[in-house]
């Protein structure tokens, strides 16, 4: 009989600086060569149990442990991270927090340098993982001088690297835009069939892991575990819109159009998910429904003219941008990682200098205002948490653009409380921000930000690593400020589906300017723009072609307007 690699016996643990365990009673064993993925609400204890996998609970993050765990034959309360990591490698959420070369091809060759490899051997494996992961022009940057989906791959090939039997992944396409995550997942899935290595996920964008097979779906909710089998099996028990976390988006068109899942086979992929009626149920539906055509904005906010900037003089960033965005815009800014679109945004606010051109808001020359003066036009919501956070209680930080305005005790506390219930942060407000999670904090933030109502707000990547009811919450909230008082919103994502449901316009940047600037549907079934800008299809078009529809894109709209119709009566 085959040992698990993994085992929690009745395990729980409770962290020092908490009042109650976040972990309780989890019995799970993992075996080698399986291929698990972790999913639950925020907050569930996702990754806590990460940590106890790869030895930072109970040596970085002390506690106290009730039950047994054992990893690779380790009990975690008698073994180091150091003895560990031989078994366990991690790439983190948040990928600035592991790096530790001065630069990218020092960072992925470390733990080599660690282990006492030869430079031969060391070169020649930061050479293949470089290759693989497409890292091979960024090898003399500096890790930290990257884009974000650049730096979690990076973070990747320095785990990778050292191919140690079990790989850890917490929110490993947190960072990457929609095709690099693809090639993330099957990497991750060639890798494990061919080294017979044991995989655990922590994701929420349970849709984009499903793309390759996975062994088991374990699902957690308030430190327990709810849910563990094959995805199928769960997913057919619609276990996941239970706990208010997003199912794969094919499955929330069949059951709209009146499908049973019960009654599907093979329900857990876009490309092989089948059943009886299925073709007619949908051909029925996208019948029913008509289209409707929404007034889109059309006063011009911030004008973008002819704009040029480069880090590097030989290697333009922006070259020759021109963009309008119009009063009341709810727009998606995307495109391939490294393309620029979150320089454009740091040109914008005035963290960086343009080389040339000129940007005007209302005809105001933003050149002329400085980046506090901009602020109060201008709100920006850094893709990173860690880089705007100043105060070490939630309440406080919230608080503190207000009390730098001058208001009263009084208002900041009416203000502040209104923002953090609308940010779900309401019962943590006299919380810590260390014992937050990464998508926690990033709340935090973007309530610091909200409670300043700006004319504009500039958010990046604002629902990473946030489940499906704080996705909501937030997204329902920047849809409502944008409808009722016309603030102009621009999102710089990778979820194409959030592009879909939530932006009524799409601006695609590719070498250095605007490759398409239109409806995100129409960005969407547009194979040469997809290509060049390294998007992605959701599953609701794969849907729709499998099943023969006169019009995908029709059938994507109508998809997504219903859920609109569907949000704005609840």
């Amino acid at each position: 009989m085959v040992e698990p690699i993994i085992s929690f016996k009745d395990f729980g643990f409770q962290y020092d600086s908490q009042s109650e365990p976040t972990l309780k009673h989890i019995n799970l064993d993992i075996f080698p060569g399986e291929k698990v993925l972790l999913a639950g609400p925020s907050g569930s204890g996702k990754s806590t149990l990460g940590r106890c996998i790869n030895g930072l609970i109970p040596q970085s993050y002390p506690g106290e442990i009730t039950g047994s765990a054992t990893v690779a034959g380790h009990d975690i309360k008698d073994s180091s991270i150091f003895e560990l990591s031989f078994s366990v490698g991690t790439v983190l959420q948040d990928p600035d927090s592991q790096f530790v070369g001065l630069s990218v091809k020092e960072d992925i060759a470390f733990s080599l340098e660690n282990d006492e490899r030869s430079q031969t051997e060391m070169r020649a494996a930061t050479k293949k993982w470089a290759e693989r992961l497409d890292l091979k022009p960024l090898l003399d940057h500096s890790p930290q001088g990257i884009s974000g989906g650049q730096k979690q791959r990076v973070a990747m090939a320095g785990v990778l690297i050292d191919e140690s039997n079990i790989l850890l992944f917490d929110e490993p396409l947190a960072s990457l835009d929609p095709a690099s995550g693809k090639a993330s997942i099957e990497l991750i899935d060639h890798l494990a069939r061919q080294q017979n290595l044991t995989v655990v996920i922590i994701e929420h964008r349970l849709e984009d892991v499903l793309q390759r097979p996975i062994d088991r779906l374990v699902v957690l909710k308030d430190g327990e575990i709810v849910g563990n089998d094959k995805p199928s099996a769960i997913l057919k028990d619609s276990l996941m819109q239970q706990l208010g976390l997003r199912e794969p988006l094919y499955l929330s068109a069949l059951q709209l159009a009146g499908v049973k899942l019960a009654d599907c086979e093979n329900i857990d992929s876009v490309e092989t998910v089948a059943g009886d009626n299925i073709e007619s149920a949908l051909q029925r539906w996208t019948a029913g429904v008509t289209l409707q055509e929404p007034a889109l904005p059309t006063d011009p906010l911030l004008t973008l003219k002819n704009l040029n900037f480069s880090y590097n003089r030989n290697q333009p960033v922006i070259d020759g941008l021109n963009l309008t965005i119009n009063r009341g815009d709810m727009l998606s800014l995307v495109g391939r990682n490294g393309t620029g679109k979150s320089t454009l945004s740091n040109l914008i606010t005035g963290f960086l200098k343009l080389d040339g051109g000129a940007m005007k808001l209302e005809g105001q020359d933003l050149m002329q205002l400085s980046v506090k003066e901009r602020a109060d036009h201008i709100g920006y919501i850094l893709q990173d948490p860690n880089q705007m956070i100043s105060k070490a209680m939630i309440f406080d930080e919230v608080a503190a653009g207000l009390r730098l305005r001058g208001l009263t005790d009084e208002e900041v506390e009416h203000q502040v409380n209104g923002t953090l219930k609308v940010c779900g942060l309401y019962e943590f407000r006299h919380w810590p921000i260390s014992a937050l999670s990464f998508g926690q904090k990033k709340r935090v933030t973007i309530a610091a930000i909200l409670v300043l109502n700006p004319e504009m707000i500039i958010l990046d990547e604002p629902t990473a690593g946030q489940d499906l009811r704080h996705y909501t919450e937030m997204m329902n909230f920047l849809e409502k400020l944008n409808r009722e008082q016309r603030v102009t919103i621009m999102l710089i994502t990778h979820d194409m589906h959030l592009m879909l449901e939530y932006t009524q316009r799409a601006v695609v940047l590719a070498d250095g300017g605007v490759l398409m600037d239109a409806r995100p549907a129409d960005v969407l079934t547009n194979e040469a723009v997809i290509e060049k800008a390294a998007l992605a299809k959701t599953s609701l078009f794969t849907l729709a072609e499998r099943y023969h529809l006169p019009s995908a894109l029709d059938f994507v709209a109508k998809f997504v307007q219903t859920e609109r119709e569907v949000r704005s009566h609840e």
